[in-house]
């Protein structure tokens, strides 16, 4: 396919890239009003934006439609990516995550942990926005501050190890930052955005028992896990959304001093004004609960709820248009 001048780059739409998953949910079609394409198993994360050797997202709208987003980065550089870009590769990857039963506790490393470790490991750092949960779903992320290092470990593969972890209530609005080193598990019930470092190292501490069909359980990584788990970090990772509304639109700072990525949450009411070059960045804009529409007056793209609009460095300044009267969230994230 031809590619288009750098100047004429819009905001952009990846296709979704569905996986099975053994605890998947059904949240997704009645929540995000998708239509999801045929499986076996439930589906549990859609990958929105992803640069990896095995998967690779691929434009869905506009004259770069099919391209994949690997392409896009050895065409376009640092007028897609912006300044802050090095390396070859998309810095982030993009997910909803629909938990319809409990995932495993699980932690991911950081870079001491995996230059120890070896075998290819990459750090991971992420964050969750709740975006839809059931009234019983529960998020654990970190050490309770009474807890000790051997209980942790004693517990590691039982339920009892519940007991030793930070549980909270799940609630839409509510954020949560997920540092490498932090042991975690989505629980049963959440539909959730995930913004994370490109990588896809996970280590399993335990998978509360569970077996697939054939009656086989996953592989657990109790070594490199407990290598990787900050034990002495007991900081709640929990952001506590909104609680109240106005008539005007409001930014509220969600992730401000990561290394990887900053992300803030929109309330807007109406239009919003904002420029990627304020940030020397790519922006990523999720639309939550309504669809929107980003650009500017010559190119401009419908983003529906739950989907992701890839603004490039280069674009400037830009408005989100609500498609509604209602009061709308947006996820916005930028290097």
């Amino acid at each position: 396919m031809e590619m288009i001048e750098k100047s004429e780059l819009y905001p952009i739409l990846f296709e979704p890239i569905y996986m099975e998953r053994m605890w998947g949910g059904t949240k997704m079609e009645p929540v995000l009003k998708r239509q999801l394409p045929p499986h076996n198993d439930p589906i549990g994360e859609s990958w929105e934006l992803v640069d990896r050797e095995g998967e690779q997202s691929v434009v869905a709208n506009g004259p770069l439609a099919g391209c994949p987003i690997n392409e896009l980065i050895k065409t376009y550089g640092r007028d897609i990516i912006g300044d802050r870009f090095h390396g070859d590769k998309f810095p982030l990857m993009v997910k909803i995550i629909d938990a319809g039963k409990r995932l495993s506790l699980q932690v991911h490393p950081d870079e001491n942990a995996c230059a120890i470790i070896g075998e290819g490991a990459e750090p991971k750092t992420e964050m969750w926005y709740i975006i839809d949960a059931d009234k019983n779903a529960k998020i654990m992320a970190g050490i309770k501050a009474n807890s000790t290092k051997c209980q942790i470990i004693d517990t590691m593969n039982s339920p009892e190890v519940e007991n030793y972890l930070q549980v909270f209530d799940s609630k839409p609005g509510d954020a949560y930052f997920i540092q490498s080193g932090k042991i975690h598990a989505i629980g049963a019930g959440n539909l959730l955005l995930e913004i994370q470092q490109n990588s896809d190292t996970t280590y399993r501490v335990s998978d509360w028992g569970r077996v697939d069909a054939n009656g086989k359980s996953r592989e657990l990584h109790v070594d490199k896990a407990v290598k990787s788990i900050h034990f002495t970090d007991r900081t709640p990772c929990r952001i506590s959304g909104v609680s109240d509304s106005t008539g005007h639109n409001r930014k509220f700072p969600i992730i401000k001093h990561c290394p990887f990525f900053h992300v803030d949450d929109l309330r807007l009411t109406g239009l919003w004004c904002d420029s990627t070059f304020e940030t020397r960045s790519f922006h990523l804009v999720t639309a939550i609960d309504n669809p929107v529409t980003v650009g500017n007056e010559s190119k401009k793209t419908r983003v529906p709820a739950g989907s992701t609009c890839f603004i490039p460095a280069n674009f400037g300044g830009y408005t989100i248009t609500l498609d509604t009267d209602e009061a709308t969230t947006v996820i916005r994230t930028t290097l």
